[in-house]
């Protein structure tokens, strides 16, 4: 019994020699570049301009030039239209009760609470 315990060990042994030579050591054939080389465009790389791509891009520049060159009028904020304009936004209260101290802290292990402000515009009144 031990003979064929010693054998299967070996051959196993064997086995994983082998894989480990295939696997990690022994160099892979050569095989063609998994890479070829094409006409088409590649995302990032500029390819050689051409002269229309220059004229293109110089009649570019000279619009963005004259962009430089424009005048606003600022008539319009003394238009009655302007003035009567008025603002509607609204003012946002903090509760200060929202959220809890660390959002990232595992649920449970942030015991201690927000300090509750409490709203003073009620004190030493009464309540409509």
């Amino acid at each position: 019994m031990p003979k064929i315990k010693n054998i299967i060990i070996f051959a196993t042994i064997g086995i994983a020699l082998i894989l480990v030579y295939i696997f990690f050591i022994k160099n892979s054939p050569e095989e063609d570049n998994l890479v070829s080389t094409t006409n088409t465009p590649v995302p990032g790389v500029t390819p050689p301009e051409t002269s229309q791509e220059i004229a293109v891009g110089q009649e570019f520049l000279s619009l963005l030039l004259n962009i430089k060159n424009i005048k606003l009028n600022d008539g319009i904020f003394s238009d009655p239209a302007f003035a009567t304009l008025h603002d509607s936004s609204i003012v946002l209260i903090q509760e200060g009760n929202e959220g809890r101290p660390n959002p990232f802290a595992p649920i449970g292990s942030d015991n201690s609470f927000a300090p509750v402000v409490s709203d003073t515009s009620l004190e030493g009144g009464t309540a409509n």
